[in-house]
């Protein structure tokens, strides 16, 4: 596959999307558009597809037409829509994906069964002959549903390797998933099958710990780092889950797996859980770890002193206390600075690299974290060369590599 450069990159034009990342890039992705109200979320569907590089092919069916017109589809996705059979029969080219959202009950039954009095059904079959990857968006009323044959439909399928997407149950259907989520899962399905795929753990967001019944102590972080990492992990194709603390950004699409576990002491029983139970391949500690606490007081302390007096002490390191059940992974730390030389940041995530035996640390300056201009992260290895991100698809693609070696 082809590589964007790592910027984000805007298309002006009338039909231009901003680009989000490169998880699509040199795939040829077959759409396929079916009959439904949901037929109408195309044009969202087929740009949010463009803006992780798909290079699409559209195909819809008549019934798909007297909901949207091909015009719009085709503004949306920058190509010629296919709406019936044609001499060169483009539908049997070697596509590396086929999407077919939404998927109706009456499209589903038709291929299930080896039909193919259409267009879409023959390409679909074609694919799933070939061993290409084969994605349904089913979307239809409850009722049909709800039928003990869609199920059997929607089983038939996934033994063929098909992989299904059911969206949320809403005003008495099953609605079709927001295109972020539609996308986000065919990115993961196609690149699944890449090599060096692994399961990984990340940690993220802050943590916070009680000092009575009703306050608490809290270190500043959003999560939004974190979640931005886990979603192009997932997007590139590995198995990603997340070990989230307190967040107050959320992720943009719904990640398959987050354990929430808002203390320093659930989430380090968390982390230890998921080492026992799970062995990722790899971990990312970005979660801002609170390293100072108290015991909290019983009840609530009276309101009207004039001061009140902690003593803070130190909690136990995670990424110490996961050493030793996480042999062989591949551990990624995190460095937040703030008031001192770039120089000093390296030295400090070099001593984190020797002291936890980290494979690389993520490090960063806060007074850079929210300026465009400078770095976004500086990516230390634990041979002593550092790599500078200059924002975060960039940081994302460092950590990928790690990752994959």
């Amino acid at each position: 596959m082809g590589a964007l450069p790592l910027k984000l990159m805007t298309n002006t034009a009338d039909t231009g999307v901003t680009s989000l990342g490169d998880a699509l890039q040199g795939y040829r992705v077959l759409f396929g558009i079916s009959g439904g109200i949901a037929a109408t979320e195309a044009v969202r569907l087929g740009r949010e597809l463009r803006r992780h590089g798909a290079e699409l092919t559209v195909i819809m069916t008549p019934a798909a037409c007297k909901v949207i017109t091909p015009l719009a589809v085709g503004w949306a996705c920058k190509c010629e829509v296919l709406t019936d059979w044609q001499p060169e029969m483009s539908q049997l080219e070697n596509f590396d994906a086929v999407l077919v959202s939404p998927t109706s009950r009456n499209l589903l039954a038709r291929f299930v069964n080896g039909m193919m009095d259409s267009p879409l059904l023959m390409a679909m079959s074609a694919a799933r002959g070939r061993g290409v990857p084969v994605m349904l968006v089913p979307s239809m009323h409850n009722d049909l549903f709800d039928d003990p044959v869609t199920s059997s439909l929607l089983d038939s399928a996934s033994t063929t390797g098909v992989r299904c997407m059911v969206g949320p149950d809403q005003e008495g259907r099953r609605k079709q998933p927001e295109p972020v989520d539609v996308v986000a899962e065919l990115c993961n399905f196609v690149n699944s099958a890449l090599p060096d795929r692994k399961r990984v753990a990340i940690t993220l967001g802050a943590n916070r710990a009680p000092i009575d019944a009703v306050r608490a102590i809290q270190n500043a972080s959003s999560g939004a780092t974190g979640w931005t990492i886990a979603e192009h992990l997932h997007r590139v194709g590995h198995q990603v889950l997340c070990i989230a603390g307190k967040t107050s950004a959320s992720p943009s699409f719904e990640l398959p797996e987050v354990i929430r576990a808002g203390s320093p002491d659930e989430m380090l029983e968390a982390v230890l859980s998921v080492a026992k139970e799970s062995a990722p391949e790899c971990w990312i500690h970005a979660a801002a770890v609170l390293d100072y606490y108290t015991p909290a007081e019983q009840g609530k302390k009276a309101s009207g002193a004039d001061s009140w007096d902690l003593s803070l002490k130190p909690g136990p390191k995670h990424i110490r206390e996961l050493a030793t059940h996480v042999e062989g992974a591949t551990r990624i730390g995190f460095k937040l600075e703030t008031g001192i030389e770039v120089s000093e940041l390296y030295e400090r995530a070099r001593e984190q690299i020797t002291e936890y035996g980290v494979d690389a640390v993520v490090a960063n300056l806060m007074e850079q974290v929210r300026d465009s201009s400078t770095p976004r992260a500086h990516i230390v290895h634990s041979d002593g060369s550092v790599q500078v991100a200059a924002d975060e698809i960039e940081m994302c693609k460092a950590i990928d590599l790690i990752i994959t070696g």
